[in-house]
């Protein structure tokens, strides 16, 4: 969810405010986990999930969820977006 929290203030700060996104296209989520971790696609869906709560069908968006054995910075979660914008 922070994850999605942070890319919706990355898109106000740049577009200057939220009305711009026609949609969200696709949410690319990496998570820092070990090899016997399945939950995955569940710790994304904070981001997927928020995406519709502030956007409505807007928000609605093709999804990658994958494990790493390690991210930059040793963060444990890192999201991509690509969002349509007018």
């Amino acid at each position: 969810r922070l994850c999605g929290i942070n890319l919706l203030a990355q898109c106000k700060s740049a577009l200057g405010d939220l009305s711009r996104i026609k949609r969200v296209v696709k949410l690319g989520g990496f998570v820092n986990a070990s090899p016997d971790f399945v939950d995955i696609p569940q710790v994304i869906n904070g981001c997927s999930d928020l995406m519709v709560d502030v956007l409505g069908d807007a928000g609605r968006h093709a999804r990658s969820a994958v494990a790493c054995p390690t991210l930059p910075l040793g963060v444990a979660v890192e999201v991509d977006g690509i969002f349509e914008i007018s």
